[in-house]
């Protein structure tokens, strides 16, 4: 059984946890070994844009490479919101790299409610503009904006899922890419 370890740019173990689900499903004959690294996005906590949410999560990857730890992939999960039309969407970037390739992805995109964007407006971080409305502790270690918001019929884990599983494309059809 081929073994594939996995670094991931976060600690947060729902990022740790749909990466290592993804990459399960993608290589279902492989031994999948994941593990989350702290490193910088080196962009804003609460990134307010599509480009400087993707900078962060390659910015992720890049620095998980240049640790020179022995892996396979790097993955980087940069979650940023970004306004338009008087309305704030939320998203997620994901970027793969290995040696030879980059992989990338963006989750679905859905609508915060006024009173999450009036906080977020106020330079409050989503995840604590969360807690603040829905007097929750750290829901951006848990179910997010998204579970909050969908009731939990979407966690975090299985919003970012799909993104990590279309940012693989590249690598599961290399003859392609």
């Amino acid at each position: 059984m081929e073994e594939i370890k996995v670094l991931v740019g976060s600690k947060n173990p729902v990022k740790v946890q749909c990466t290592l689900q993804a990459f399960q499903q993608v290589f279902p004959k492989s031994k999948i070994q994941v593990e989350g690294l702290s490193v910088p996005s080196r962009v804003a906590d609460q990134p307010m844009s599509d480009e400087e949410t993707l900078e962060g999560a390659q910015n992720r990857a890049k620095s998980l490479m240049s640790l020179n730890q022995k892996a396979d992939y790097y993955v980087g999960i940069e979650g940023g919101l970004d306004s338009s039309n008087n309305e704030m969407q939320a998203f997620a970037w994901i970027v793969i790299l290995n040696k030879a390739k980059e992989g990338k992805a963006r989750t679905a995109t859905f609508q915060l409610p006024e009173k999450i964007k009036e906080l977020i407006d106020q330079g409050i971080e989503l995840g604590v503009a969360d807690d603040m409305v829905f007097n929750r502790k750290n829901s951006k270690q848990g179910n997010g904006a998204v579970g909050i918001l969908t009731h939990d019929l979407i966690d975090r884990i299985h919003y970012y899922e799909p993104a990590v599983i279309l940012a693989l494309i590249p690598f599961i059809n290399s003859e392609l890419y």
